[in-house]
Protein backbone atom coordinates (compact mmCIF):
# COMPACT_ATOMS: atom_id res chain seq x y z
CA UNK A 1 0.00 0.00 0.00
CA UNK A 2 1.23 3.29 -0.99
CA UNK A 3 2.72 5.81 2.29
CA UNK A 4 1.02 8.95 2.80
CA UNK A 5 1.94 11.68 4.87
CA UNK A 6 0.27 14.51 6.06
CA UNK A 7 2.20 17.87 6.50
CA UNK A 8 1.43 21.44 8.04
CA UNK A 9 2.70 24.28 7.72
CA UNK A 10 2.20 27.76 9.42
CA UNK A 11 3.34 30.53 7.31
CA UNK A 12 5.03 33.85 8.79
CA UNK A 13 2.98 37.07 7.99
CA UNK A 14 3.86 38.57 4.94
CA UNK A 15 5.69 35.96 3.30
CA UNK A 16 2.11 33.88 2.07
CA UNK A 17 2.57 34.56 -1.53
CA UNK A 18 6.28 33.89 -1.79
CA UNK A 19 5.73 30.59 0.02
CA UNK A 20 3.20 29.68 -2.28
CA UNK A 21 5.13 30.26 -5.59
CA UNK A 22 7.94 28.63 -4.33
CA UNK A 23 6.09 25.49 -2.71
CA UNK A 24 4.43 25.26 -6.21
CA UNK A 25 7.46 24.87 -7.88
CA UNK A 26 8.78 22.48 -5.57
CA UNK A 27 5.73 20.12 -5.62
CA UNK A 28 6.53 20.29 -9.60
CA UNK A 29 10.17 18.99 -9.25
CA UNK A 30 9.37 16.40 -6.56
CA UNK A 31 7.58 14.51 -9.17
CA UNK A 32 11.05 13.88 -11.21
CA UNK A 33 12.02 11.53 -8.86
CA UNK A 34 10.66 7.88 -8.91
CA UNK A 35 8.37 6.64 -6.04
CA UNK A 36 6.62 10.13 -5.55
CA UNK A 37 3.33 9.21 -6.76
CA UNK A 38 1.08 12.78 -5.37
CA UNK A 39 1.21 15.83 -4.14
CA UNK A 40 -1.21 18.37 -3.47
CA UNK A 41 -2.40 21.17 -1.61
CA UNK A 42 -5.60 20.80 0.42
CA UNK A 43 -5.68 23.76 2.07
CA UNK A 44 -4.86 27.29 1.09
CA UNK A 45 -3.37 30.50 2.68
CA UNK A 46 -6.75 32.22 3.88
CA UNK A 47 -6.94 35.42 5.32
CA UNK A 48 -8.30 34.03 8.78
CA UNK A 49 -4.83 34.97 10.41
CA UNK A 50 -4.02 31.57 10.81
CA UNK A 51 -1.82 31.27 7.74
CA UNK A 52 -1.66 27.22 8.09
CA UNK A 53 -1.38 25.27 4.82
CA UNK A 54 -1.74 21.15 4.51
CA UNK A 55 0.00 19.15 1.80
CA UNK A 56 -0.53 15.75 1.83
CA UNK A 57 2.24 13.75 -0.05
CA UNK A 58 2.25 10.18 -1.28
CA UNK A 59 5.23 7.64 -1.97
CA UNK A 60 5.51 3.77 -3.51
CA UNK A 61 7.24 2.69 -0.46
CA UNK A 62 8.37 3.27 2.86
CA UNK A 63 12.23 3.38 1.02
CA UNK A 64 11.14 5.83 -1.42
CA UNK A 65 9.65 8.05 1.12
CA UNK A 66 12.49 7.77 3.09
CA UNK A 67 15.01 8.41 0.05
CA UNK A 68 12.64 11.34 -0.90
CA UNK A 69 13.12 12.89 2.57
CA UNK A 70 16.62 12.18 3.06
CA UNK A 71 17.95 13.45 -0.75
CA UNK A 72 19.32 17.00 -1.25
CA UNK A 73 16.06 17.82 -3.37
CA UNK A 74 14.52 17.71 0.09
CA UNK A 75 16.98 19.44 2.19
CA UNK A 76 17.58 22.72 -0.10
CA UNK A 77 13.74 23.20 -0.03
CA UNK A 78 13.76 22.43 3.64
CA UNK A 79 16.29 24.91 4.71
CA UNK A 80 14.41 27.55 2.32
CA UNK A 81 10.84 26.75 3.49
CA UNK A 82 12.01 27.52 7.01
CA UNK A 83 12.82 30.79 6.47
CA UNK A 84 9.40 31.17 5.59
CA UNK A 85 7.28 29.06 8.02
CA UNK A 86 6.93 28.02 12.07
CA UNK A 87 7.78 24.53 12.44
CA UNK A 88 6.30 22.17 10.27
CA UNK A 89 4.54 18.77 11.13
CA UNK A 90 5.24 15.82 9.30
CA UNK A 91 2.36 12.60 10.23
CA UNK A 92 2.24 9.62 8.14
CA UNK A 93 -0.98 8.84 7.56
CA UNK A 94 -1.54 4.88 8.60
CA UNK A 95 -5.11 3.80 8.87
CA UNK A 96 -8.51 4.55 7.34
CA UNK A 97 -7.74 8.25 6.51
CA UNK A 98 -4.65 6.74 4.09
CA UNK A 99 -7.27 4.83 2.21
CA UNK A 100 -8.80 7.84 -0.23
CA UNK A 101 -5.40 9.15 -0.39
CA UNK A 102 -4.74 6.00 -2.06
CA UNK A 103 -4.81 6.23 -6.21
CA UNK A 104 -6.95 2.76 -6.45
CA UNK A 105 -8.81 3.24 -3.04
CA UNK A 106 -10.85 -0.22 -2.28
CA UNK A 107 -14.39 -0.48 -2.61
CA UNK A 108 -16.50 0.52 0.20
CA UNK A 109 -17.65 -2.64 0.70
CA UNK A 110 -14.22 -4.01 1.99
CA UNK A 111 -13.62 -1.13 4.31
CA UNK A 112 -17.12 -1.85 5.74
CA UNK A 113 -16.44 -5.04 6.12
CA UNK A 114 -12.91 -4.44 7.45
CA UNK A 115 -14.32 -1.71 10.03
CA UNK A 116 -16.52 -4.78 10.89
CA UNK A 117 -13.04 -6.40 11.95
CA UNK A 118 -12.22 -4.19 14.21
CA UNK A 119 -15.82 -2.49 15.58
CA UNK A 120 -17.28 -6.23 16.40
CA UNK A 121 -14.08 -7.31 18.85
CA UNK A 122 -13.79 -3.79 20.38
CA UNK A 123 -17.23 -2.93 21.30
CA UNK A 124 -17.11 -6.80 22.94
CA UNK A 125 -14.02 -6.08 24.39
CA UNK A 126 -15.43 -2.46 26.16
CA UNK A 127 -18.98 -4.19 26.93
CA UNK A 128 -16.81 -6.77 29.06
CA UNK A 129 -14.17 -4.57 30.74
CA UNK A 130 -15.22 -0.22 30.90
CA UNK A 131 -19.25 -0.85 30.37
CA UNK A 132 -19.84 -3.43 32.80
CA UNK A 133 -18.42 -1.06 35.54
CA UNK A 134 -20.50 1.68 34.59
CA UNK A 135 -24.04 -0.14 34.21
CA UNK A 136 -25.44 1.97 37.35
CA UNK A 137 -24.16 5.44 35.46
CA UNK A 138 -26.20 7.76 33.23
CA UNK A 139 -27.13 6.39 29.99
CA UNK A 140 -25.58 9.16 28.17
CA UNK A 141 -22.53 9.46 29.73
CA UNK A 142 -22.31 5.92 29.68
CA UNK A 143 -22.54 5.92 25.85
CA UNK A 144 -20.45 8.87 25.60
CA UNK A 145 -17.43 7.21 27.53
CA UNK A 146 -17.48 3.77 25.41
CA UNK A 147 -17.80 5.81 22.22
CA UNK A 148 -15.32 7.83 22.96
CA UNK A 149 -12.93 4.64 23.98
CA UNK A 150 -13.69 2.96 21.20
CA UNK A 151 -13.02 5.76 18.57
CA UNK A 152 -9.68 5.68 20.63
CA UNK A 153 -8.94 2.25 20.15
CA UNK A 154 -9.87 2.10 16.57
CA UNK A 155 -7.83 5.22 15.70
CA UNK A 156 -4.69 4.29 17.42
CA UNK A 157 -4.81 0.36 17.73
CA UNK A 158 -7.20 -1.61 16.35
CA UNK A 159 -7.22 0.00 12.41
CA UNK A 160 -3.97 0.43 11.88
CA UNK A 161 -3.27 -2.94 12.13
CA UNK A 162 -6.21 -4.59 10.38
CA UNK A 163 -5.11 -2.38 7.47
CA UNK A 164 -1.64 -4.25 7.52
CA UNK A 165 -3.21 -7.43 7.52
CA UNK A 166 -5.69 -7.00 5.49
CA UNK A 167 -3.49 -4.63 3.10
CA UNK A 168 -3.29 -7.44 0.12
CA UNK A 169 -7.06 -7.88 0.04
CA UNK A 170 -7.57 -4.44 0.29
CA UNK A 171 -5.39 -3.72 -3.22
CA UNK A 172 -6.79 -6.41 -4.94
Amino acid sequence: MPIHVAITRKVLPGKEKEFEAALQQFLGKSFTRDGVHGAMMITSLKEDGKNEIGILRTFKDEKEKNDFYNSELFRKWEEYASTLTEDTVYRDLTGLEAWFRSPSAPPRWKMALVTLCGVFPTSIFLNFTIAHWMKDWNVFLRIFIVATSMVGILTWIVMPFLTKVFKGWLRR
